[in-house]
């Protein structure tokens, strides 16, 4: 009956569950933002900076 004390593992579980909840939560963010990442969104990465930089220097 000794096994039924042993936490020697339970550290290591604990951690999956952490790392496997992260990866869940990175996943349904990127299927939210799934728009913005397309590349038919429209977004121009280049363009954008180019105007915020514009706007900063007036």
């Amino acid at each position: 009956m000794k096994f039924l004390k042993d936490e020697a593992g339970q550290g290591a579980a604990e951690y999956i569950l952490l790392f496997g909840g992260v990866i869940v939560i990175a996943i349904a963010a990127l299927l939210i933002y799934q728009a913005y990442f397309s590349s038919n969104s429209g977004l121009n990465a280049g363009k954008d900076v180019n105007t915020v930089r514009q706007s900063v220097n007036k």
